[in-house]
């Protein structure tokens, strides 16, 4: 997925973020949280800026618990402050909110922090956040947090709920969102999916220069990096141990960070040496990467972005691989596209959603609105026609996202053939030899020809991806 960047909004002032000393792992996590909250940055992204080497491995765990943690419990943890304040969540203080959350996720969900401590340091959090005010409150809000701390959530659920909002508030979704899940996938899977969501996702490393693969792997090996073999793809490795993000070779660009349904994405177009390849919106570049090894040396792969400050980053990622096949492009996919040539093959990893990510970025399932389905469709469907326009007579156009919404995945594919009579939809094809053993390629590929995974049964993330060819 080309995520678009969000409008960035002023955020209050900060003390544990502008003070010159040491912060704490709780100080981390709520000074991230509250950018979250106030400027609609993302988690991960604030993480990985924060959490240098100069940050210890308990305290950058720590941090990153309680941040994805809070986001990914967010509602039912409001459910709680309201029940312990006898307040709304609206008519608190943002600053004092995080704080609560940050509290009660410690006393619900972290059974090894005592509940002493808990409630300690989150009130101290208060102090040194300059609202000396909440502190009494926080305080008696915790201590009551604390004395149910053992209590099971059902004990505390109404039981007037009707079934998608239950399941959504227990296990922290918008009930929109249940409910279409509930539609497309029955209440069964809707749970597994839900419960997926909440759980950290596992780290996939994605080898990005294949000439230096065993050198890389080595390399990974010498700097305390553990990996296992992936579930899906035969060349893809687990990060089981290990701080990937310090090791050499991905500093150096031999390796990156990439889920295994979004590196077999790219795969799926069949590229081959020599061909040119369109990736219309390529950011962040993993898939751009990928295409680039297939087409080699003599290939071209052309990169667009709509923004040239996300070009900019893939632009040192390139330098590191030496991918020299590789041009890039600032455009508007969406309309009619500068180029006087044709591609063999244009890949589509459409801005979406995102709901096949949420175990990712946790914070899409708290700013989505069902609205937004329906715009985000009719820019998918601008972007596959403007790049249609550009295909060889006997080219193929993959269309993916990250998304499990049938507005974005089928409905596009539908609308565009059906405005498009020269393009027919054709049945992906994955090649047995690049995927894991024991995976069947026709249990990744649908009675429609399309291409899905499912987190809880798959272990990836949600992808979805339909070939279109000229008739």
């Amino acid at each position: 997925m080309a995520r678009a960047l969000p409008a960035m909004t002023a955020s209050p002032h900060n003390p544990l973020r502008d003070s010159p000393k040491k912060t704490s792992a709780r100080g981390l996590a709520y000074s991230i949280l509250l950018r979250v909250e106030t400027e609609s940055a993302y988690a991960s992204e604030l993480l990985h800026n924060r959490l240098d080497a100069t940050t210890n491995e308990r305290d950058a765990a720590l941090a990153t618990e309680l941040v994805m943690g809070t986001l990914r419990w967010q509602r039912l943890i409001d459910f709680f402050i309201e029940r312990y304040t006898k307040r709304k969540v609206s008519a608190l203080d943002r600053e004092v909110l995080i704080i609560l959350r940050l509290g009660i996720y410690q006393l619900r969900h972290l059974t090894r922090i005592p509940s002493r401590a808990a409630v300690n340091e989150t009130v101290e959090l208060a102090r040194r956040a300059r609202k000396k005010s909440a502190a009494a409150l926080v305080n008696a809000a915790l201590r009551k947090a604390a004395a149910e701390r053992e209590s099971l959530i059902a004990k505390f659920l109404p039981t007037e709920l009707k079934t998608a909002d239950a399941l959504a508030l227990r296990y922290s979704h918008p009930t929109w969102l249940a409910e279409g899940w509930i539609r497309s996938f029955g209440e069964q899977q809707t749970v597994a999916l839900m419960e997926s969501n909440n759980r950290p996702p596992e780290q996939v490393c994605v080898l990005l220069n294949a000439a230096h693969r065993e050198e890389a792997i080595e390399s990974l090996r010498n700097d305390g990096v553990t990996l296992e073999p992936g579930h899906l793809l035969y060349k893809a490795m687990i990060v089981r141990c290990g701080n990937l993000r310090k090791a050499s070779a991905f500093r150096n660009g031999w390796v990156g960070i990439q889920d295994e349904a979004s590196q077999l994405v790219p795969l799926l177009l069949d590229a081959r040496p020599r061909e040119s390849v369109l990736d219309l919106c390529a950011a962040p570049g993993g898939k751009a990467m990928i295409l680039a090894n297939r087409v080699g040396p003599k290939g071209r792969v052309v990169a667009a972005d709509l923004r040239e400050t996300r070009l900019q980053s893939m632009r040192t990622r390139i330098a590191g691989m030496d991918a020299r096949n590789i041009s890039l492009v600032a455009l508007d996919g969406t309309r009619e596209l500068p180029f006087g040539c044709q591609f063999d093959r244009i890949l589509v990893d459409a801005p979406c959603s995102g709901t096949g990510t949420l175990a990712r970025n946790p914070e899409i399932r708290w700013r989505l609105k069902p609205e937004d389905l329906t715009d985000l469709h009719q820019r998918q469907a601008k972007l596959v026609r403007s790049a249609l326009a550009h295909l060889e007579p006997d080219g193929a156009l993959l269309y993916s996202t990250c998304s499990l919404e049938p507005e974005e995945n089928e409905l596009v594919v539908r609308e565009v053939l059906d405005s498009e009579p020269r393009f027919r939809g054709e049945t992906v094809e994955i090649p047995q030899e690049i995927l894991a053993a024991g995976v069947n390629s026709a249990t990744l590929v649908g009675e429609d020809g399309t291409f899905r995974t499912f987190p809880p049964r798959h272990s990836t993330d949600g992808f979805f991806a339909a070939l279109i060819r000229r008739k």
